[in-house]
This record gives structure tokens, sequence and C-alpha cells, in this order.
């Protein structure tokens, strides 16, 4: 079993930024992908970023290139998101993942992810 805890969320002004941090117990996630995914109330579960194992393929939605920033800390079992330029439609819950089926997959599905965080609210006020 993985667990997996994100924090770094909060209330930020828009154009402000925030780095969710992602860190995994119970089983070392460095020899998996990573995403992060968001939910907004209302809405389904969308994807946002993706990282592979080695960190050497990176997959971003539409609305997250060139504001938003994955990455990963293997020796510390952790995986960041590094989100600038926040905009009000940015606000939503937004969760972790782990692809353990393949690591160089860098998925746009949650059906493509095994193990789930209970997400971190992040709240961009206009």
């Amino acid at each position: 079993q993985v667990q997996l805890v994100e924090s770094g969320g909060g209330l930020v002004q828009a154009g402000g930024s925030l780095r969710l941090s992602c860190a995994a117990s119970g089983r070392s996630v460095s020899s998996y992908a990573m995403g992060w995914f968001r939910q907004a109330p209302g809405k389904e579960r969308e994807f946002v970023a993706a990282i592979s194992w080695s960190g050497g393929s990176l997959n971003y939605a539409d609305f997250a290139k060139g504001r938003f920033t994955i990455s990963r800390d293997r020796a510390k079992n952790t995986v960041y998101l590094q989100m600038n330029s926040l905009r009000p439609e940015d606000t939503a819950v937004y969760y972790c993942a782990a692809d353990v089926t393949c690591r160089l997959r860098v998925g746009v599905r949650t059906s493509q992810y095994d193990f789930w965080g209970q997400g971190t609210q992040v709240t961009v006020s206009s």
C-alpha cells in the first residue's frame, strides 16, 4: 500500500503562487509515475500534470503549460507542483496520485492511477 498526503494548499490572490507537496509513505514511490489532478465543485476530476519515475518525461494539461511545474525528489519520496500566475478558475481540490503499473507513463486519465491522496484545497481570489 501507498499512502499519499498532499500539503501546501491555501488561499491566494490571483497572480500569486503556491507550491503543493505530495509525500508518500508505506512504500517508496521513487519507481512510480506520479500525477496531479484537480476537482472543482460540481466538476469532474481533471488532469493537471504527470511525471515519469525518473522525471525524464513530463506531461501537462493545456491550462497548466507555462504556469505549473511538476517535479519530484526521489530521495525524499515526494512530488511537487509549483503553481504560478494563479487564476480564480484554478480553485479546486488538488490530488496527487501514483501509477504503479507503468513507470514510464505520464497518464492523463484517473483510471491509470492506483493510489490517491485526500487532496488539498487551493482557493484563488480575484
